[in-house]
């Protein structure tokens, strides 16, 4: 009988309470299918996101993603997903378009974070704050 290695995982933090955040991250996929996509709600405490905190990183303001021990914020998270996403489906095919090459993805991140806030506002919900921000700190 030959056992199947156990697969590493590759991290996606992300405000699961962010409706569009929320749509991303589900239909993000991965391509290599020795590794598996891990979703963590950034709203529950986790060693991940201490590990997010304790780096300094806003997860107000940039998703997370964790790839061979490296974390990738914001835009950087979002061009690395889509150098992993496979070709198929219109979803990846949609952010391959969009984020494969960096500074697509340095230009769009700021509007597509700028959204996030906009949509969360309207929502009424609150913000993460894992840094222990004031809310002057924000403006």
């Amino acid at each position: 009988m030959i056992d199947n290695p156990p697969k590493s995982t590759i991290d996606l933090v992300y405000d699961h309470q962010c409706p569009a955040c929320d749509f991303y991250c589900r239909h993000a996929e991965i391509a290599d299918a020795t590794r598996e996509l891990k979703r963590i709600d950034a709203r529950e405490p986790s060693p991940i996101m201490e590990e997010i905190t304790r780096a300094g990183l806003d997860i107000d303001q940039g998703m997370v993603l964790k790839k061979d021990g490296m974390l990738y914020y914001g835009s950087d998270a979002i061009h690395q997903l889509a150098l992993l996403a496979p070709r198929r489906g219109i979803f990846n095919r949609l952010s391959r378009t969009l984020f494969a090459r960096r500074p697509a993805a340095h230009a769009l991140y700021p509007v597509l974070r700028g959204g996030r806030n906009l949509l969360l506002k309207v929502l009424r919900k609150t913000k993460i704050n894992n840094l222990g921000r004031s809310r002057n700190d924000y403006f």
